[in-house]
């Protein structure tokens, strides 16, 4: 017998989240070698932080770095 699992959310929250995101972040998509996401994703459940988090973490970082080598 398969259960029918309910969306925690209704169809209009959802509707209005996806609003919300379109209006207010823009998305990058990346390709990368296949297991290399998995190798991201560990390394930041190891670090306490989700994929998102990290990637954002470490571009902030790696920009700051060439700021201060160009200043």
């Amino acid at each position: 017998m398969s259960e029918i699992k309910k969306s925690r959310y209704t169809q209009a929250q959802n509707k209005a989240t996806q609003k919300y995101i379109k209006a207010n972040y823009d998305e990058i998509k990346i390709r990368l070698p296949k297991g290399k996401k998995e190798i991201i994703k560990n390394y930041a459940i190891k670090h306490n932080e989700s994929v998102n988090s990290f990637i954002k973490r470490i571009i902030d970082e790696a920009m700051e770095r060439d700021k201060e080598k160009t200043d």
